[in-house]
């Protein structure tokens, strides 16, 4: 009896370390690697927290990720919730958004895409998206892109007062026009 005891405490360790490595091997190796974008325009700091995906030979826009906004918008990369801080208030197309940190979504379609700025910033992807905890949706247009395999965000065409984030992924590249507030 006393050693079926000590074979079952064996074997619970055993599988308790199983599950615990594997728990991490999850979470810190992920298929869908986490990533941090930064820039400062003007005074202000921004920062993207999201997870970068791979296409993996998929079929990226209107398959993996569907046009519309059916049943929710896309979390504009993997795993948890996209998010985007400002550290001073600003605009983005030419529309003011406060200081803050909040859930960057997106609703593609082939030609325009909606970019919402959500207010709740903790959740897991879209699921529980919800329109009116919305700070600002603006409207960009999506253009051709040489292939990038992991979705990435990136700044460019910064000026002293303003910059560009773009996503790129598969062959198409987001822009979004962020500017200091005056």
């Amino acid at each position: 009896m006393k050693k079926q005891i000590q074979a079952l405490i064996a074997v619970w360790f055993l599988m308790m370390s199983i599950g615990i490595t594997t728990a991490f091997s999850q979470k810190d190796g992920r298929v869908s690697p986490a990533a941090t974008a930064s820039q400062k325009v003007g005074t202000t700091d921004i920062t993207i927290s999201y997870s970068r995906p791979a296409v993996k030979g998929r079929k990226i826009w209107g398959s993996l990720v569907p046009w519309g906004e059916k049943p929710n918008p896309w979390r504009a990369g993997a795993n948890e919730n996209t998010t985007i801080s400002f550290s001073s208030d600003i605009e983005i197309e030419g529309k003011k958004l406060p200081a803050g940190k909040y859930g960057l979504h997106m609703v593609p379609q082939s030609d325009s895409w909606t970019i919402i700025f959500s207010k709740k910033n903790d959740s897991w992807g879209s699921f529980s998206y919800k329109k009116e905890e919305d700070a600002l949706r603006i409207t960009v247009k999506p253009t051709e892109a040489p292939m990038m395999e992991w979705l990435q965000y990136s700044f460019d065409d910064l000026t002293q007062n303003s910059v560009t984030l773009n996503l790129t992924w598969e062959k198409l590249r987001v822009p979004i026009m962020i500017k200091a507030a005056k």
